[in-house]
């Protein structure tokens, strides 16, 4: 069977996954995850602590999200129904491309996957209705490390799509966690940024 192609996002640490396909008369098939595969790439396996599901209709924007590390949340994040634009954003201080983001559409046409380590955050913005996002994590979920920026910060300057997948225009829609979250700049002098040097540490220690 073909591969999946893995290629490095301009954030370091982040990866989109691209499947091989195989269609016929019935479906198709494709290999939505392979944990050898994405360890060559990464150096460590993902150990799957917790596995979510979220449904989202047109202009749901969930994120900035991301967990205090050690230990971090790892996640590999594909789109089963729908399409979102997904975003990566380089959270961590003392990182070369701190404040950076990149994006990837996932949807269940090209059945798209992005992985991203621990200390990065993550974000999507739903382009259809019941847009089914579901996440493979590294560890369990834990109100207490989990923290977010907010992301219409000016300072990301993270580039939203105003038009869904099919052409209609879209109204972003926030929870009032994501509302209330610190723009970057409070979050970094709150400490509740993870610093560089402590994922390096812990990644090397995964390996």
């Amino acid at each position: 069977m073909a591969p999946s192609e893995i290629a490095p996002l301009s954030v370091d640490g982040a990866w989109v996954i691209t499947p091989a396909q195989f269609p016929d008369a019935r479906g198709v098939f494709l290999e939505a995850y392979r944990a050898d595969a994405l360890a060559e790439v990464v150096g460590h396996r993902l150990e799957v602590a917790q596995v979510n599901c979220s449904l989202s209709d047109a202009g749901v924007l969930r994120g900035v999200h991301f967990a205090d590390v050690p230990p971090g949340q790892a996640k590999y994040v594909t789109c089963t129904a729908g399409a979102v634009f997904d975003v990566v954003v380089d959270l961590r201080v003392g990182s070369p491309t701190h404040g950076r983001w990149d994006a990837v559409v996932l949807d269940d046409v090209d059945r798209r996957a992005v992985y991203l380590s621990e200390g990065l955050g993550h974000a999507f913005l739903s382009l259809a209705p019941g847009s089914t996002v579901t996440y493979l994590c590294s560890t369990a979920y834990d109100p207490a490390r989990e923290h977010g920026v907010h992301p219409l910060d000016p300072a990301l300057g993270i580039d939203w799509p105003t038009t869904g997948r099919d052409g209609s225009a879209l109204t972003w829609q926030l929870s009032a966690k994501d509302q209330a979250a610190p723009l970057l700049a409070s979050a970094r002098d709150q400490g509740l940024l993870p610093r560089l040097d402590a994922v390096v540490g812990h990644l090397a220690a995964l390996a």
